[in-house]
């Protein structure tokens, strides 16, 4: 806090009238299934971004992102997103939505804080967005409940930036908990808190700083007739958390995918079991099952790498070391680490959950990592944290 307002104060000459925090975040699994109304296991991460925010008394926007050491000024009247704009579109985009939903802004400075940078692909710019619409809400008084300012975010995602897929990052940056992860459902709109135990482990997130390249266009999987396909192969079950499930009968699966491609058949496959790994890791959260819980993340990797094609050898490199550290006598049925890709893009970052004796020795993993294929990776050490805070 003293950090952002000094920031704040030496850039502008004044103290911000507010200071608002959101956690970044990663997905843990099912962030590739939402066109399919599924489920996205979540977890909100004490690597926030603050937003600071003091009135002008003319129109102007001035902004500032103090680690990326960029500066922006625009006009309040007639705001346009221009070509050049990042992380300003987002601010900007905010901005207009609200005066699209009635309500008026008038000149302000904003200050951008977050030792994290967008390009890691933790939540950042989701919660930047988050951070600043709380900011936006709170120093002009609006009044506006915690779904009101979600919708406002929401326009700004879909009519400024042209983003659909963002409800998860959303959820998780407004009603993350301390202990818990976020399970959102795309069917009903609606998110959980999951009781998450982290005794005895420690949860790190490693930016392996593999250039991103996209090896497939994922839109192409995200067509209606998709979605019909999988609606065939639901079945609704009482007895299943969220009421249904996928047939696991291979010859109907055939059939119903029989007019479709192999490379679709392949990832509409995967989609499928990372519903099931979803759920089976609520469960296993549920009866505070760890061994059942890491085995449906080591699972959510494998059909992610195989069947999804979103992996990379430097990713499953990193992975595959768990193993080494955590040897125990059936680590497939009984795992005492696990970890999956996750972050923005194709092959970038992972997440590894292991026994806290064992951190040490995955540090050392990476320097080996960094010797065989020449990135150097960022280690993040997280845990589970709050939602959007009003400092």
């Amino acid at each position: 806090m003293d950090e952002v307002i000094k920031s704040h104060k030496k850039e502008y000459g004044c103290k911000p009238d507010v200071v608002v925090s959101a956690p970044g975040r990663f997905h843990l699994m099912g962030e590739h299934t939402w066109f399919f109304r599924d489920k996205t296991l979540s977890m909100g991460i004490n690597l926030p971004v603050y937003v600071a925010l003091s009135l002008r008394k003319d129109s102007e926007l001035n902004m500032q992102f103090v680690q990326m050491g960029e500066k922006s000024r625009a006009g309040m009247v007639q705001l346009k997103i221009k070509k050049e704009d990042r992380w300003t579109a987002s601010l900007k985009a905010v901005l207009l939505a609200f005066a699209d939903s009635g309500y008026e802004c008038s000149g302000m400075d904003v200050t951008i804080w977050s030792e994290v940078l967008p390009s890691a692909g933790f939540g950042i710019t989701s919660a930047i967005k988050v951070a600043f619409t709380w900011a936006v809400g709170e120093v002009f008084s609006f009044k506006c409940s915690d779904s009101v300012l979600l919708k406002i975010i929401e326009k700004a995602n879909r009519k400024y930036l042209s983003l659909n897929n963002l409800k998860a990052d959303n959820f998780t940056a407004v009603y993350s908990k301390e202990d818990s992860l976020l399970l959102t459902d795309y069917s009903t709109g609606s998110c959980e808190n999951i009781p998450f135990s982290l005794e005895g482990k420690t949860v790190v997130l490693t930016d392996a700083e593999v250039p991103r390249i996209v090896t497939w266009n994922e839109e192409s999987l995200f067509q209606p007739e998709n979605v019909l396909l999988l609606g065939e192969l639901k079945e609704l079950r009482s007895n299943v958390y969220g009421g249904w499930q996928y047939e696991e009968n291979r010859s109907e699966i055939a059939e119903v995918f029989s007019v479709v491609n192999e490379d679709t058949k392949r990832r509409l496959t995967c989609v499928m079991q990372e519903h099931k790994n979803v759920l089976d890791a609520v469960n296993a959260l549920m009866k505070n099952d760890f061994s059942t819980f890491a085995r449906s993340v080591n699972k959510s990797h494998e059909v992610m790498r195989d069947l999804y094609d979103i992996s990379c050898p430097e990713i499953d490199w990193l992975l595959k070391r768990l193993q080494d550290i955590a040897p125990s006598h059936d680590y497939i049925r009984s795992p005492e680490s696990c970890g999956r890709i996750t972050g923005k893009g194709f092959g970038r970052c992972t997440y590894s959950i292991l026994r806290n004796e064992d951190l040490d020795k995955y540090r050392e993993k990476l320097a080996e990592y960094e010797r065989i294929f020449g990135f150097s990776p960022k280690l993040y050490e997280v845990k589970p944290a709050r939602g959007v805070q009003i400092l």
